[in-house]
């Protein structure tokens, strides 16, 4: 199979069309203005469309319209402008329309810097939308994982008519490493018999958004429940790194678990027992992970470029946050594997 070095951000957008993307709305900003770029010259060499919208509100309305019409659709953006799709987003996921969501981190909050990230994990994780809602949230630690991840997003999204998020940080999209293209869908996907097609012949279709009575949006919430439970049951996904004889977990994504893994390396030949849970998904978060190697486990050691925003969901997956040690760096810093170790020998203390 053909290898090719690609920057993170242009490789996304190769993946995306590889995977039968054919519409991409956004609008540029650093540090992933590399995705429309790379997409506004490539896509319509296979009979896409690229459109530079208005305003990042402008484009997720935009990926809405396409998602109703059945097609597959991105956009891209870094934490700000994530910020102001969240409404879009929102409503793409109350109407149940399938789309791929691009965020490359950088470090906030509000404009904050162009540096690398991971503090959007709230915000994308959890919701920033109104409403009871989940989207998947996928989490890439390598170019290669960024590309296979985007190939299964579309497949996910039409799946379970839902948008999925890849949530990178811009270390991953500007940093160039060797991939490979090989797109075979994940799923057996249904027909696309709810899409609108027009005033043609034909059983005609609706989306809707709104529902004034209070009973019928509570039953529309119960029926977007029962799709989130199937997703939390079938869709957890995790890597387990030299976690066969740990006592100690480093728990961490993207970025910061590339960094981990150097730390564990050096502190293994130092006698530590200490391996790795890296959530690929965050949503579903791997509770399954935590229920296999818990009980060995005697502290979780969390590690991101955020303040802790994973912790609670580690501490509701191993059901004590007594168990968790945190050290972040934020600001667009990008924490260094002599910190991680440090951090790992001072809660192991002479633990080995």
């Amino acid at each position: 199979m053909a290898k090719y070095l690609m920057k993170g951000n242009e490789a996304i957008g190769k993946a995306a069309i590889e995977a039968g993307c054919k519409y991409f709305f956004g609008y540029p900003i650093t540090p992933q203005s590399e995705v429309p770029e790379y997409l506004s010259s490539e896509l319509p060499k296979v009979g896409g469309v690229f459109v530079q919208a208005e305003s990042e509100v402008a484009a997720i309305n935009m990926v809405y319209g396409a998602a109703a019409a059945g097609a597959r659709v991105l956009t891209s953006s870094s934490s700000p402008g994530i910020a102001l799709k969240q409404e879009g987003i929102g409503y793409l996921t109350n109407a149940s329309l399938p789309a791929v969501i691009v965020n490359m981190m950088r470090g906030g909050p509000g404009l904050g810097t162009i540096q690398p990230g991971q503090a959007d994990y709230n915000m994308t994780v959890k919701g920033g939308s109104n409403g009871d809602y989940r989207n998947i949230v996928m989490a890439p630690a390598s170019v290669q994982e960024a590309v296979d991840m985007m190939m299964e997003a579309f497949d996910l999204a039409d799946y379970y008519r839902i948008p999925v998020m890849v949530m990178s940080d811009g270390l991953i999209g500007q940093m160039m490493e060797p991939v490979s293209f090989d797109y075979k869908p994940c799923k057996e996907l249904p027909p696309k018999d709810w899409a609108l097609t027009g005033m043609g012949e034909g059983k005609k279709h609706m989306v809707e958004n709104l529902v004034m009575d209070a009973d019928e949006c509570e039953a529309w919430n119960h029926d977007h429940f029962k799709v989130y439970n199937a997703i939390e049951a079938a869709e957890q996904d995790w890597e387990d790194f030299m976690m066969e004889d740990a006592e100690y977990a480093f728990t961490s994504y993207g970025t910061s678990a590339r960094i981990a893994k150097t730390a564990i390396g050096i502190l293994r030949e130092k006698g530590y027992k200490v391996g790795m849970i890296r959530p690929k998904k965050l949503w579903p978060f791997p509770i399954k992970a935590f229920e296999l190697h818990d009980a060995k486990i005697k502290k979780y050691l969390d590690v991101e470029m955020s303040m802790g925003q994973m912790v609670g969901d580690v501490a509701l997956a191993c059901g004590d946050a007594s168990k968790i040690e945190f050290y972040g760096r934020v600001g667009g810093n990008i924490p260094t594997v002599d910190e991680f170790v440090a951090f790992g020998e001072k809660v192991m203390g002479g633990d080995k």
